[in-house]
Parts: structure tokens; C-alpha cells; sequence
């Protein structure tokens, strides 16, 4: 058993980080052998350059999720959406980043080349699919804030909900700018209000009621 795979067992209630320096195969496959050396479920992401597997989510972190979704669903938002993966890559070919956001919204209904594209890439879409992503944090909120914060920035995804529940704020970030040489990737524009409050996003999409946090 892999060394990575004996602390995500070991691990119940934090996240797991892994580095990957240059690795030897595909992270998609890294991930694939993480989740097969290990006989408990796990839902494992590749973050900048790092194999991490999230703590075992709480009831009241998904019933969270689940009420934010609810509203988008609600709301008109038909491709709002819970549990698929998405891949980030250079030209659609190096992978960088593989995410599993807690609530997402859909640019569009996939497409037969958007289908395609999951089976080669083995069950991950396209994160050009993406308008709008919703983290909410567990004990690994340092994830949430630094490393997917700019994942997502630099691939280009127009909307950043960030559930915080260890600061008891809601944000939402907006105008994501990929970064450079000089500069991280980062959201030009943040929102933020303490949970309980609704948390305006950007047009078209509806303010978010957070108050369900309160009680969990």
C-alpha cells in the first residue's frame, strides 16, 4: 500500500495533500490508483501539483450544499449540478487540475464532443463546462480559499461561491484573471457577507440565502 493511500485511511476528518513532482503517469490515473490501493471511498482531486483526498464530508455540510443547489435549481438554473469531476489542462492536453466542486452551474447541457471528451479523459469533463463552482469548506478550508481559488481563477470559471464556515462568511468571486509569470491566478471581484445573510452573485444568477449554515 502506497504511502499516500495509508494516511488517507488513517486520516477520517482532514484532507489528505500529496506533492506530485513530474510525475510518471497521467494524474487521472494517479488518482484512479489512489482510490483502488484503498478499501474505504474516496473522492480524490489533483490541485496544483498536489493528489488530495478531502475529508468524508458531514451531514451538514451536504444538506448545505444540497439547500444552494436547491435555490440555483429553483431559480431557473436547469444545469446547476452535484458530483460530477472536471479537468483543467494546457491546450486541453497536460492535466492540471482534476475538481470536484461541492455545486456547480453548467454553461451548457453537454454536448456529444463534451461527452466524448469525459470517456477519453475517463469520467472527467471539460472545465470549460463550468459557469459557476460552490465550495463549502470542512477542515480543509485552507484548500478551498488558496489552491482551488485559483484553479479556478485560472482556468477561467466566471463564478466562485465560497461557502466558509470556519470564518462563518459567504463570498462570491467574479472576473477571474488566469495570472502570469508575476502574478497569481485570482477573482478581480469578491462579495462577501456573514453567513445568514444573502450573498448577492453576479447577473443572471439570484442572491443565495446561507442561513441553513447557521444551523449545522
Amino acid at each position: 500500500m502506497t504511502k499516500i493511500a495509508e494516511r488517507a485511511i488513517d486520516s477520517a476528518d482532514d484532507s489528505v495533500t500529496e506533492p506530485v513532482k513530474k510525475p510518471r503517469m497521467d494524474p487521472i490515473d494517479l488518482l484512479i490508483a489512489l482510490e483502488e490501493a484503498v478499501d474505504v471511498p474516496l473522492r480524490p482531486e489533483f490541485i496544483e501539483g498536489m493528489a488530495i483526498v478531502p475529508p468524508q464530508p458531514g451531514d451538514a455540510h451536504n444538506r448545505g450544499a444540497g439547500e444552494l443547489y436547491f435555490q440555483l435549481r429553483s431559480a431557473g438554473f436547469q444545469l446547476a449540478g452535484l458530483g460530477n469531476g472536471f479537468r483543467s489542462g494546457i491546450k486541453g492536453e497536460r492535466t492540471q487540475g482534476l475538481l470536484i466542486p461541492d455545486f456547480y452551474v453548467l454553461r451548457r447541457l453537454p454536448s456529444e464532443v463534451d461527452e466524448a471528451y469525459c470517456r477519453a479523459h475517463k469520467g472527467w469533463y471539460s472545465v470549460d463546462l463550468l459557469d459557476l463552482v460552490g465550495e463549502v469548506t470542512s477542515s480543509n478550508h485552507e484548500t478551498d480559499t488558496g489552491p482551488k481559488y485559483r484553479t479556478y481563477a485560472a482556468a477561467g470559471v466566471p463564478v466562485y461561491v465560497l461557502i466558509h464556515r470556519d470564518e462563518k462568511k459567504a463570498y462570491a468571486y467574479s472576473d477571474p484573471k488566469p495570472g502570469d509569470e508575476s502574478a497569481k491566478a485570482r477573482y478581480a471581484t469578491k462579495v462577501e457577507v456573514e453567513l445568514g445573510r444573502a450573498l448577492p452573485l453576479p447577473e443572471p444568477y439570484p442572491a443565495l440565502d446561507t442561513s441553513v449554515f447557521l444551523a449545522g
